[in-house]
């Protein structure tokens, strides 16, 4: 009795989905973009376009999204993290490890940025080293045209730490810092 009634049922909820069996698989055209991109020839209203950006709140990545005018660039969404949290994001408690730091950012083939990191004076190292990182990583890597970010110092491969403290001078993903990362 009770396994008809399952069965009962499962036909009834497979069945009423209005969606019909097929043998094989097939590929759907989504109707959106992502958030973060404008549709090919598509007109975006003033204030539309979202920029992804990772901010700090008690040593956890936070993504925020601003609304801008246009899709910015590589450099350009990099220069909006630098220059920190607007007041409204400072009042929600966000806040960034990047304060004042002079970055460079290029966009490689094969969806790679690079990012050129100057040299640090003597004296001047902070704790809050993985929170930069992870911040400049997650934002970059939330565009649809990034896949990964190498860091570099003058123009040499450079060593920086994942969420995990370990060093690495290979391709970094939002991946690498997801245990750092928490909801907006």
């Amino acid at each position: 009795m009770r396994i008809g009634v399952l069965a009962a049922a499962a036909v009834v909820l497979l069945g009423g989905c209005g969606v019909r069996a097929q043998a094989e698989p097939h590929g759907v055209d989504l109707p959106r973009h992502p958030l973060t991109t404008p549709g090919a020839g598509a007109t975006v209203p003033v204030g539309e376009v979202a920029q992804v950006l990772c901010l700090v709140r008690d040593d956890r990545l936070v993504q925020t999204v601003r609304r801008t005018p246009s899709y910015p660039g590589v450099q350009a969404q990099l220069d909006s993290l630098v220059a920190g949290p607007t007041q409204a994001e400072r009042a929600a408690g966000l806040g960034s490890a990047l304060a004042g730091v002079a970055l460079t950012a290029r966009l490689t083939a094969g969806a790679e940025v690079t990012v050129e990191v100057p040299d640090v004076e003597e004296g001047t190292a902070r704790n809050d080293e993985i929170l930069a990182y992870g911040q400049i990583v997650c934002t970059l890597t939330a565009r649809s045209d990034v896949g990964s970010v190498v860091f570099t110092r003058g123009g040499q491969p450079l060593e920086v730490p994942r969420a995990d403290g370990t060093l690495t001078s290979g391709p970094l993903r939002s991946s690498d810092y997801a245990d750092m990362t928490v909801p907006g």
